[in-house]
């Protein structure tokens, strides 16, 4: 008897085994949702897309470029939005693959296409996360700073620069400590 295929609203794994999520499908979500907190990974933005190809190697910068992955998706997505989804995104693949692998035959080049993409993700490469940790924010906060070191910000915390760090020479003759320092010509001009 035919395997019962889930409804894609049931939203639930145990149609896995039935080939209910692909690889292929499982990468098209990791990608759509990446850098986004609000994506559902039913859709894809263009820049999202255009990720996915980069990481990977769609773009070989021989047959296709960044330019031929943003015209394929401008050409698959509808007229008024932003997003392609995961039938569209096979599509977008289609044409691409024929790009892509030149001599293959159509669905040679799609199953080479699809051999890309299958149990990939987005890349972290170059993301750089700022961990809050409270040791960290110990040792950041200024305001605990003593010694010579406190001197090196200001109230809000902003460092001063050089003037903070160097012991900036007074060039103004005067012993430091001297209490009459700037009254020389005070003085000599009222004793004429």
């Amino acid at each position: 008897k035919p395997a019962k295929r889930l409804s894609s609203e049931s939203n639930s794994h145990e149609g896995a085994t039935a080939g209910e999520i692909s690889a292929l499908e499982e990468a098209f979500r990791k990608f759509a949702v990446h850098g986004d907190t609000r994506a559902t990974g039913k859709e894809m933005h263009g820049k999202n897309w255009s990720k996915l190809c980069k990481d990977c190697n769609i773009i070989d910068g021989k047959n296709v470029t960044t330019t031929d992955v943003d015209i394929v998706f401008s050409k698959i997505k509808g007229k008024s939005v932003r997003t392609i989804t995961f039938e569209q995104f096979k599509e977008a693949l289609q044409e691409l693959s024929k790009k892509r692998f030149k001599g293959k035959s159509d669905e040679e080049a799609l199953q080479e296409m699809y051999k890309l993409i299958e149990g990939k993700g987005p890349g972290l490469t170059g993301v750089t996360k700022t961990v809050a940790s409270p040791t960290v924010s110990r040792l950041t906060d200024t305001s605990k700073f003593t010694g010579s070191h406190k001197e090196r910000f200001d109230a809000s915390g902003k460092g001063k620069g050089k003037a903070g760090r160097e012991d900036l020479v007074d060039n103004s003759g005067y012993v430091s400590g001297y209490k009459h320092a700037g009254t020389y010509d005070h003085k000599v001009q009222g004793n004429k």
